[in-house]
């Protein structure tokens, strides 16, 4: 997404990025702690992060289209934060369940779940579903793109050319 946003002169930013900082201030010390937060507190640094973001202009907004939380999934992107992004294309950019299963084995540096690839396959489902739903509420498209392993170059291709 680097050189997609670089093409094109955008900026990515990192809506979970916003979302900590809120969290800081009530006592969360990683990302990880977020998505184990009550729902209410969660819904909270949304509200907080969104209002920062729907105040910038020409930016790529990398984030989560639902979010596993212990009480379930919670949508990434409720009609108060869509609102304020108002996006004009929604990227979905997946990889099979085996290859996320697979990155989430070697990434040592966060806490996540054990989920199982047909744990992994629903929540794709989900945020599939989530995206359109995103897009009904503000007129957007919805693009799926593939990130396959060691095939990086071709998503961001993707990317280009519907931007």
């Amino acid at each position: 997404m680097k050189a997609a946003s670089e093409a094109k002169h955008l900026k990515i930013v990192n809506f979970g990025d916003f979302m900590f900082e809120a969290a800081k201030e009530m006592g969360v010390k990683d990302r990880d702690q977020m998505r184990k937060m009550p729902v209410e507190k969660q819904r909270e640094i949304q509200r907080k992060a969104a209002e920062k973001l729907g105040k910038m202009d020409d930016i790529i907004v990398d984030t989560h289209a639902t979010i596993k939380t212990p009480r379930g999934f919670l949508p990434g992107l409720p009609v108060w934060v869509i609102q304020k992004l108002d996006p004009t294309t929604i990227f979905l950019i997946e990889a099979s369940p085996k290859e996320i299963y697979n990155r989430r084995n070697k990434d040592a540096t966060r806490a996540r779940d054990a989920d199982s690839e047909d744990e992994i396959r629903l929540h794709q489902e989900l945020n599939r579903m989530a995206a359109m739903s995103y897009a009904t509420l503000c007129g957007a498209t919805v693009k799926v793109i593939t990130n396959a392993d060691g095939k990086v170059e071709h998503a961001v291709k993707e990317v280009l050319a519907a931007l």
